[in-house]
């Protein structure tokens, strides 16, 4: 029976990825799918709707997803309507293990329709955090909101109320150094985007006050002819209707901030001659007074809101599928890509892949402990599951950005990953001793986690820089040298093995000893290639772009340690400087090496590729170095103390 559980858990984690491929379907009565795959262009980048939700929600909330409460059985959209509890007043969250009570939540498609199309639905929902003791208080917040593990939410109503206390704040914090920021400044500036960005959306499609968009559409066009006569009158001095004038004015007025939103809903004309001159709803609407007519895109998103308002699925639901295919014929291209965006973000290809590493880890793992073969098959097997998902969303990303997946800090993580997984199912397939499975989940385990902290600030597939999106050498040169960064953690992650291994178990044996040390031997050869070939390319990139090869930029510095240090490994172990424990501990002083170089300078705030001081990631960066400085404490001590060797503690190290 143990021989077939590794073909039985592989055969049902496959299952699970792939009921989650399944194309998408309408989550309530109103088409969030349709609507979801919209394609818009906003900073800089076309996109799906579902996407712009999707960030905004991160950035403001911390989450994907909008929990609500007291809806009924059905999850109807009027039913939304009432989200507090009986009797308190307040929003109750139950808790997972309430089978049939959970909450049901909105989707980030679900919650950008509330929020465009109706606010005062929108506004009553627990969307931004505050969770600065010293904010709370000074907005006077600690009684309103509520609270979900130690976090804070409150309502539009709840926040806006004190706009003008927060744009005060907001101001004299954007006057500071990035850098130097208060966490308080920095907890005014999220809350002050946040209510930007919200307030943005609320008239993106149309005026927040409308509740009949599309006739008031009607009744703006039939107004323009009359009103410019009305205008024109008025200007020369002559009799003019008023009405007339009147009513055109106002719609002038409520339509000028649609223009300035920054999601481009609108886009080009066939005849336009280009692809990328998309616009907003107001643009557009203001420029009727030229042509007397709108595109047929600014009456689709009109029936969507006024259906969507007045709760008439069927409209809504025709509506967004007419757009969606009077897309296909001219944007064919652009619909595809964003309806596949739309499944990755769906589908989260990364999240999956850190479930399955993690299970594999715990597998390989007790492979240590058990000696059975049933686990080390199934920590592999899972392995390659979960990189074959990683490689697809890695591929995916790479055709919906049309670059290489390595190109900011998010995907730089991804990639090592990635890399390092491969590098540790090559190993593992050789030496078959559970140790290479191990070390490629955990590392696959760890590298998404910190993707998916960096992935909260916000969109992880901005528009680069154009020194940064046309080069071939950056592609090959970052590739290349992520690869190097990823062999040398993986080293490190295997000198970390066998000293947790020796000092605190029995189980390394001479055998396994050698087997380690030929294995991190190995890889720091593989990483000194990789790292010097990826920084020389590196300088060709920095010759072509900036006009120098080496400006002696931190991260170029930081590149040039990675190489210097894996030589010095092995330099050291050609000499007989140092034997097995002197290999490891150095191996392990790589991955401080290697988490400075590759995510730390980039902390610095200076040079050409800084990123801008993190305070989370510079506190788990120390972290991490301390634990690495205590590993290596731990290798340094007398084999008298380790388990392993506690028997022959005369041998030398």
């Amino acid at each position: 029976m143990r021989k077939l559980l590794p073909y039985l858990l592989l055969g049902l984690f496959t299952l699970w990825i792939v009921s989650a491929l399944r194309t998408p379907k309408a989550k309530g009565y109103m088409d969030d799918v349709s609507f979801g795959q919209l394609p818009v262009l906003r900073e800089g980048r076309l996109q799906p709707l579902d996407s712009v939700g999707m960030n905004a929600l991160i950035q403001i909330r911390g989450t994907r997803k909008v929990p609500l409460e007291g809806n009924n059985e059905k999850g109807e959209w009027g039913a939304f309507l009432k989200i507090r509890g009986e009797g308190s007043g307040q929003l109750s969250e139950r808790r997972w293990y309430q089978f049939g009570k959970r909450p049901k939540k909105l989707n980030a498609s679900e919650w950008l329709m509330e929020v465009m199309m109706h606010p005062e639905i929108a506004d009553e929902r627990y969307i931004f955090a505050v969770n600065h003791p010293d904010l709370l208080d000074e907005l006077g917040l600690d009684d309103q909101g509520v609270e979900k593990s130690g976090l804070f939410y409150f309502t539009f109503h709840e926040i806006s109320e004190h706009f003008p206390t927060i744009r005060r704040h907001a101001q004299s914090a954007f006057n500071q150094e990035a850098a130097l920021r208060t966490p308080f400044e920095k907890a005014v500036i999220k809350v002050w985007v946040g209510l930007n960005t919200y307030m943005e959306f609320k008239n993106t499609i149309a005026p927040q006050d409308s509740h009949d968009f599309n006739n008031d559409l009607e009744i703006y066009l039939s107004s323009i002819a009359p009103g410019l006569e009305a205008w024109r009158s008025q200007n020369a001095g002559t009799e003019h209707d008023e009405t007339a004038l009147g009513l055109f004015s106002g719609y002038m007025d409520r339509f000028q901030h649609l223009s300035s939103a920054g999601t481009l809903l609108i886009p080009p004309s066939k005849d336009s001659g280009t692809s990328d001159q998309w616009s907003t709803m107001g643009t557009n609407l203001i420029q009727a007074i030229q042509t007397m007519g709108v595109r047929p895109a600014v009456r689709s998103y009109a029936k969507m809101a006024s259906a969507f308002h007045g709760d008439n699925s069927g409209n809504f639901n025709q509506a967004a599928s007419q757009y969606k295919e009077s897309l296909k014929p001219d944007f064919g291209t652009e619909l595809k890509r964003t309806s596949l965006e739309f499944s990755y973000n769906k589908f989260s290809p990364f999240y999956k892949s850190t479930v399955i590493y993690l299970i594999a880890f715990l597998f390989a793992c007790s492979t240590w402990f058990n000696g059975s073969e049933w686990t080390r098959k199934t920590a592999f097997y899972l392995i390659v599951l979960s990189a074959i998902i990683h490689t697809g969303g890695l591929i995916t990303r790479m055709y919906i950005e049309g670059r290489p997946p390595v190109t900011n800090l998010y995907s730089s993580a991804v990639f090592v990953g990635w890399g390092a997984v491969l590098l540790g199912l090559v190993i593992e397939r050789i030496y078959k001793d559970g140790v290479g499975a191990a070390i490629a989940s955990i590392v696959g385990v760890l590298s998404l986690i910190v993707a998916h902290n960096l992935a909260l600030s916000g969109d992880t597939m901005g528009v680069l820089r154009a020194v940064l999106d046309t080069n071939f050498w950056l592609a090959t040169h970052v590739v290349i040298i992520t690869l190097g960064y990823a062999s040398t953690f993986f080293s490190g992650f295997l000198a970390i093995v066998y000293i947790m291994r020796g000092f605190f178990t029995k189980s390394l044996d001479k055998d396994t000893s050698k087997s380690l040390t030929r294995m991190v031997y190995g890889v720091v050869c593989f990483s000194t290639l990789f790292s010097f070939v990826g920084t020389i390319l590196g300088g060709i990139w920095a010759d072509q772009s900036w006009g120098r090869f080496w400006g002696w930029d931190p991260k170029e510095n930081g590149a040039l340690l990675i190489v210097i240090w894996n030589a010095i490994i092995l330099h050291a172990r050609w000499g007989g400087m140092i034997r097995e424990r002197g290999l490891m501990n150095l191996a392990v002083f790589g991955n401080i090496v290697t988490a400075f170089s590759w995510f730390g300078v980039n902390m610095l705030n200076v040079g050409l590729h800084s990123y801008g001081f993190m305070d989370a990631a510079f506190k788990w960066l120390m972290i991490f170095n301390a634990s690495q400085i205590l590993i290596m404490a731990i290798g340094i001590m007398p084999l008298s103390t380790w388990a392993s060797f506690r028997s022959t503690a005369t041998k030398a190290a």
